[in-house]
């Protein structure tokens, strides 16, 4: 039995083409707002396809990406793969020597670079022999006095629209991300296209994050960040409608595409839903057609899950890697909770969901025993699937501790209740151990996050002779807030919901959380700068004395 084209990702190009030619894919670009067809998308990746091969790509090369979210973009995702090589989406916010690293680890052979970008990425490229012989395709109509290399609508003109695209085998590889946010050098995942296929499949369940032909579909979260979490790809099985928001989008893009645009469907990190909440509060706008936000990569504040539904508009909480490609949870209630009431359904809501069909998960502690599921016990959450990576590119899977017996070990630390609901507690590295006991960042950040004048807040563990790590909150307060009252506040409603030993040992003042490359606070970096030991001397015993509670 043959294992070419069954599940690869051009029957969804095929599909939306036939089935949907006159639904649009628009774009917010430096050149303005453009818009055309499903038919004229599929025209035109049939052009870059062409190009590439004149160029030389062939099956196996790889191709990489240094944009922001618009169509040129979108049109590599399917024209790449297509012809049977790789699409390397390069993350342009990642520190110089980790891009030198990637791009010579992919040994890609083309880079298609924004205009915005190519300072930085001329800059990374100055004299760095890992760039030695490759070229660079402008996405636009003109070339860059910054970067040398020939424009993107150059680059396709005068190629045929129609191309004789070949047989793909399932396995081949489709694309190529790079973890960001690590220790040490960022390590690539390498999906296939039965990976992506699969992913976007599950995804369009209704235990997924379901999208029909008639939704318009906006991803905020960036597109060299794991696919945009797939939505490319899925919006386009789908036969939707994509709106993409193009280069440092702010509140005032994002909302005025959704409303101007229809949008229906969107997705990002928190930090941009809190960013648009102050917005629209401020211009007093409305939100039109929006019914869904996606909602990945930290955990989604109640406070916003709240206020969203005031609005009508649902947040989909979701979970998942660069490893999964990237979707491996998402909290929809289940049948059970039909009848229950808001504030049951929210608790779970505010979950990271159940396991989407396809995968299975398991606990594991500190023994390599499975805990039982009973929304208490902790572990680390294991998980394995068809869109699950089992080694990092070019690193085999023998040689990494993230690996076990087929299953990924995600380094996340989590309870699964009753129902199956999985609730990431923190990851292994930011979960704070006071006295053998364990403390979650992520609840007590939830909790700051949700008391009134507090506009970020992250919280970390910081070294203490006696209990091996106490608790730190860093808080960055709304205007106006006066810091003394604002921590009593703090405290009291910490002390009402949590143990006193839980409670932070100082709470600091930013103007500022760092953020990490993809939007997430960064609390490696608050740590490194912020977290001095000095900040918990002299911190009231009775509050890190487990004994007393």
């Amino acid at each position: 039995m043959s294992d070419k084209t069954s599940q690869t990702l051009r029957s969804f190009l095929w599909r939306a083409v036939n089935l949907y030619p006159d639904r649009e894919v628009v774009s917010r670009t430096h050149e303005g707002r453009t818009r055309y067809t499903y038919k004229e998308y599929g025209e035109r990746t049939a052009r870059l396809a062409n190009a590439l091969s004149a160029y030389g790509i062939e099956k196996g090369d790889r191709v990489g990406t240094f944009c922001w979210n618009h169509h040129r973009h979108f049109e590599t995702y399917f024209s790449v793969p297509s012809i049977g090589a790789q699409l390397h989406t390069i993350n342009p916010l990642l520190p110089d020597t980790h891009i030198r690293h990637i791009v010579d680890e992919a040994d890609d052979q083309l880079i298609f670079v924004d205009h915005s970008l190519a300072p930085k990425l001329a800059a990374v490229a100055s004299g760095a022999p890992e760039f030695e012989g490759i070229e660079f395709v402008l996405m636009g109509e003109t070339e860059s006095d910054t970067v040398e290399g020939v424009s993107y609508e150059a680059f396709i003109a005068g190629r045929s629209s129609e191309y004789d695209w070949p047989e793909i085998e399932e396995t081949q590889p489709a694309g190529l991300c790079y973890t960001s946010g690590t220790t040490g050098e960022p390590k690539g995942v390498e999906y296939t296209h039965r990976m992506l296929w699969s992913h976007t499949m599950a995804t369009l369940t209704p235990q997924g994050i379901p999208i029909d032909d008639g939704d318009t579909v906006m991803p905020v979260v960036p597109m060299f960040h794991v696919n945009a979490w797939g939505f490319p790809f899925a919006a386009t099985a789908a036969g939707a409608k994509h709106v993409y928001p193009g280069p440092s989008p702010d509140p005032e893009d994002v909302v005025r595409l959704i409303r101007e645009e229809g949008v229906t469907i969107t997705a990002g990190v928190p930090t941009v839903w809190l960013d648009l909440i102050d917005y629209v509060e401020d211009a007093d706008v409305g939100l039109a057609d929006l019914e869904t936000i996606a909602v990945g990569g930290a955990a989604a504040p109640e406070s916003m899950i709240r206020w969203f539904d005031d609005r009508d508009v649902e947040i989909v909480h979701a979970w998942g890697m660069t490893e999964l490609s990237p979707i491996g949870t998402v909290s929809n209630p289940k049948y059970t909770l039909a009848d229950a009431d808001y504030e049951t359904r929210l608790r779970r809501r505010t979950t990271q969901g159940l396991v989407l069909p396809g995968l299975e998960i398991r606990v594991v502690d500190d023994e390599g025993e499975e805990v039982p599921w009973d929304g208490e016990a902790f572990g680390e959450l294991w998980i394995r699937g068809p869109w699950v990576t089992t080694e990092y590119f070019g690193r085999p899977a023998t040689d990494e501790a993230d690996f076990e017996g087929g299953w990924l070990k995600t380094g996340d630390i989590v309870t699964v209740d009753e129902e199956g609901y999985v609730d990431v507690v923190d990851r292994a590295e930011d979960v704070i151990k006071s006295a053998g006991e364990w403390i979650s960042s992520i609840e007590l950040e939830d909790a700051i996050m949700a008391t009134d004048d507090v506009a970020e807040a992250v919280v970390v563990g910081v070294s203490h002779e006696k209990y091996q790590e106490r608790p730190v909150a860093f808080v960055v307060p709304t205007d106006g807030a006066d810091p003394d009252a604002l921590s009593e506040t703090i405290l009291d409603r910490l002390g009402a919901e949590y143990p006193g030993w839980w409670l932070p040992d100082a709470i600091e003042y930013l103007e500022e959380i760092p953020k990490t490359t993809t939007g997430k606070f960064s609390k490696a970096v608050v740590r490194e700068r912020y977290a001095d030991e000095a900040l918990i001397e002299g911190a009231a015993p009775e509050r890190a004395d487990h004994r007393t509670e």
